[in-house]
């Protein structure tokens, strides 16, 4: 069975995939009280477009700060910048002014650091996207953002690189802990940390949660996890738009971002995305004992599951009690179901093609007539 060390792995992997996306306007969404001067490090990618669209949607200024390689067409105006962090290039930065800074992307402490030599004395908050991958241990049900994190153990957390976590994604919670320790060095107190799950929904070029839609959705005999266990995902679009508001509200700390808010199971999400795609999918759980005889790899083979016992009891059991306490809500799996169908209906027929994670074809039937024999 895949174990805690390749389950980071393979999540530090797909947050490292870029996303594309077609962004509209946000709508039915009330301008801000007091509109904002918001610099986003990356918006590229998958939820920084998020960020973007409802940002512009309450009636804050927008400013990105990226490399320029994925340009897009924005629903308003938005100020961009380029510059290189791997090579410590912040000039088109230096002596620019902002409220409060959005950093998607970084994975490396250095990152950090220098954004925070350009930045510290120009914003007056720092909103730093981490990961629920720094937990050291996932065996407590429920644990909050007080739990024990993991330590790097490396010789020089300043002399990783992207290169060199993507030679080695098992460092990645452990550089993920480290860049958190580094923003509140250079920017004391006015630090948020928001710590995402599982991020799913339109424009997951990951395919993590996508598999179970698509797959659903072309009916017949679906292999599924067991059905008791528990799921935790958030959908990009909630975890875009609570950043946002969470910078309006200059809410500091650590939060834990997923969801939903209450404990889903496999059954209940694979029951509530057949109710979404109306294909009549006959929905074949497994057991635990049978996952493991068989080696169906969990979060590869089966996304989103991990066993919900033993060392991974925890994984999916994540308390989000305090981002709740400030705002954060959730669509409905409908919403992301269909909205997901839709986004990857509208990609080319050589991506509709490959589905990047979930099972082979091949391999669920064999595992199918196994389990119906």
């Amino acid at each position: 069975m895949t174990s805690r060390r390749d389950i980071l792995k393979l999540s530090a992997l797909a947050a490292a995939t870029p996303a594309a996306q077609v962004i509209a306007p946000a709508i039915n969404v009330e301008p801000s009280d007091k509109p904002l001067n918001i610099l986003i490090l990356g918006g590229t990618g998958f939820t920084g477009p998020q960020q973007v669209r409802y940002a512009l949607a309450r009636g804050h200024k927008v400013t990105l700060f990226n490399r320029g390689r994925r340009p897009k067409e924005w629903p308003g105006e938005v100020t961009e910048l380029t510059g290189d962090r791997e090579t410590n290039d912040y000039k088109s930065l230096e002596g620019k002014k902002f409220d409060v800074c959005i950093d998607n992307p970084t994975s490396v402490p250095s990152w950090v650091r220098d954004a925070g030599r350009v930045l510290r004395r120009n914003v007056k908050h720092y909103i730093f996207i981490s990961t629920i991958s720094v937990y050291d241990g996932e065996t407590q049900a429920n644990a909050d953002e007080s739990a024990p994190l993991l330590k790097y153990t490396g010789k020089d957390r300043y002399a990783e690189t992207r290169d060199t976590l993507m030679k080695d994604m098992a460092l990645y919670g452990p550089l993920k802990a480290a860049c958190e320790a580094e923003a509140a060095k250079q920017f004391g107190s006015n630090v948020t940390i928001i710590r995402p799950g599982l991020i799913v929904g339109p424009g997951d070029e990951t395919d993590r949660f996508s598999y179970w839609p698509i797959r659903i959705a072309k009916g017949g005999d679906v292999l599924a996890p067991p059905k008791g266990d528990p799921l935790q995902y958030i959908d990009a679009r909630d975890l875009a738009e609570w950043t946002i508001r969470m910078a309006e509200q200059r809410a500091f700390g650590t939060y834990n971002a997923t969801g939903p808010d209450f404990e889903m199971t496999c059954e209940a999400l694979m029951y509530g995305i057949r109710a979404s795609t109306t294909a009549g999918a006959n929905i074949k759980f497994v057991t635990q004992a049978f996952a493991e005889a068989e080696k169906i790899q969990p979060w590869a083979e089966f996304p989103v599951w991990v066993p919900g016992s033993g060392e991974t009891l925890g994984f999916a059991r994540r308390s989000i009690a305090k981002a709740k306490a400030k705002g954060l809500t959730f669509r409905s799996l409908a919403d992301t179901t269909q909205a997901t169908l839709a986004w990857f209906a509208a990609q080319t027929a050589e991506r509709q093609a490959t589905v990047r994670a979930g099972l082979k074809p091949e391999r669920e039937q064999e595992l199918l007539k196994k389990i119906n024999s």
